[in-house]
């Protein structure tokens, strides 16, 4: 087993994993002052490899939820902006969606906000042997997340947080 090229492969994901999320915070910042004018809240952006190529994905929500016409509409406007100021990206695929029942987490608000939720948390390199975590959020610290699992609680840094969502997210205005 080779595992200096082990090594080298694996920096080589955490590099370009970076690069993606530099590039989903570069989109993040110029999509907000769009989302904000057209009243949405601008949850998360995301770059990725997946099968059909690149994808910049972004979720948006609003109180009572997203319409089609929302996502259309915000899809039109960032277009032309994404082009303009990410023309040495290359090809994409442009997607705007609402969060779903596993809302993404990216934010350092979001971890506050959506504290006592379960949550799904992949770091990008392991945290005591271990990538996937899987709890309830307690909050955020200067130090980073908290994540009660079932073998205690968990402390992640917010830079080693490769993606974070909800569980079964029902919405923030649940009837009791």
């Amino acid at each position: 087993m080779d595992t200096r090229r082990d090594d080298i492969t694996a920096g080589n994901d955490r590099h370009a994993l970076r690069k993606d999320q530099q590039v989903a915070a570069a989109v993040f910042a110029l999509a907000a002052p769009v989302c904000r004018d057209e009243h949405l809240e601008l949850v998360h952006t995301e770059y990725r490899r997946e099968s059909s190529g690149r994808v910049l994905r972004l979720y948006i929500d609003k109180p009572g939820g997203v319409s089609l016409d929302d996502c259309t509409r915000l899809s039109r406007q960032l277009s032309d902006i994404l082009d303009v100021h990410l023309e040495d990206l290359g090809p994409y695929h442009l997607e705007v969606s609402s969060p779903g029942t596993d809302r993404p987490l990216g934010k350092p608000e979001d971890f506050k906000r959506f504290q006592g939720q379960t949550a799904r948390i992949r770091t990008i390199q392991p945290l005591d042997g271990q990538k996937n975590f899987k709890g309830v959020l307690n909050g955020m610290t200067a130090d980073g997340v908290r994540l009660a699992c079932d073998h205690g609680e968990a402390l992640i840094p917010l830079e080693e947080i490769a993606t974070a969502r909800l569980v079964n997210f029902n919405g923030e205005n649940k009837c009791s």
